[in-house]
């Protein structure tokens, strides 16, 4: 964000985040925290989880850090119902949690690697924006940000289920910004580009990590679209790599 820009103003917004242990999850919640954001962020990890929070150990309200499968509603609701119960309301969620799976052409993704894939990348996100959409129509407002990919809007040889499953979850985005505008709810793509995470290095071995942007460096677009100054932007892909602040 340039130096001119106004710095987002998310005091007291409420957010929550899936993904939250590592990576890119982990980078937004230590950011949105420190914009003053009420954040509440999930993971698969209880491990990540703890160290996550021995990190923001002592800061003012600390996040809510919960362990919850995107694929299981059940712990799903349960995560998303405790922020709710905390802050008595949802104003943003960001739909980040993603799994690589194996990198290979479809005549040979097996059928069970294939549905666990799409699980957690396309039916995840669907089960987590179920469950915060009733509070978000309750408030007649609501930031959604689904995390795409580079390979979510082109096709790329030998990228088994990953790259299907993140088109398909634009597709999904942008009917669901459709369905939900007349609520207040709107739902926007990011596609944050190459970061050095370990789902980076698992597409790219050879590739040297230390010419890569942290996750941190890459989640000035994430607090801009979780502000009310960008409200009239909706149904829109950015490329966090290329995005300036307005």
């Amino acid at each position: 964000m340039s130096s001119s820009a106004r710095a987002p103003d998310l005091k007291g917004r409420v957010v929550l985040v899936t993904g939250a242990g590592r990576g890119l999850g982990r980078a937004l919640i230590h950011r949105l925290h420190a914009r003053g954001a009420l954040v509440a962020g999930c993971s698969r990890s209880g491990s990540d989880l703890d160290s996550l929070t021995l990190e923001l150990n002592g800061v003012r309200e600390p996040p809510l850090l919960m362990t919850a499968d995107v694929t299981d509603t059940r712990s799903v609701e349960r995560w998303v119902a405790a922020a709710r119960e905390r802050w008595g309301r949802i104003d943003g969620l960001i739909n980040n949690a993603s799994i690589l799976g194996e990198r290979e052409p479809l005549r040979d993704v097996d059928v069970e690697a294939w549905r666990g894939v799409i699980d957690v990348n396309l039916t995840g996100a669907f089960i987590v924006c179920r469950a915060v959409l009733p509070a978000m129509r309750d408030a007649g407002a609501g930031s959604i940000v689904n995390v795409s990919s580079g390979v979510g809007n082109r096709p790329r040889e030998a990228w088994g289920a990953y790259a299907v499953s993140k088109w398909a979850l634009e597709a999904f985005s942008w009917n669901l910004a459709l369905e939900e505008r007349s609520a207040g709810i709107r739902v926007n793509v990011v596609d944050p580009g190459a970061m050095r995470t370990e789902m980076r290095h698992a597409a790219y071995p050879s590739e040297d990590p230390a010419a890569l942007p942290a996750p941190i460096d890459v989640t000035d677009v994430f607090l801009w679209l979780m502000d009310p100054a960008s409200a009239w932007r909706s149904g829109e892909r950015f490329v966090a790599r290329d995005w300036r602040a307005p």
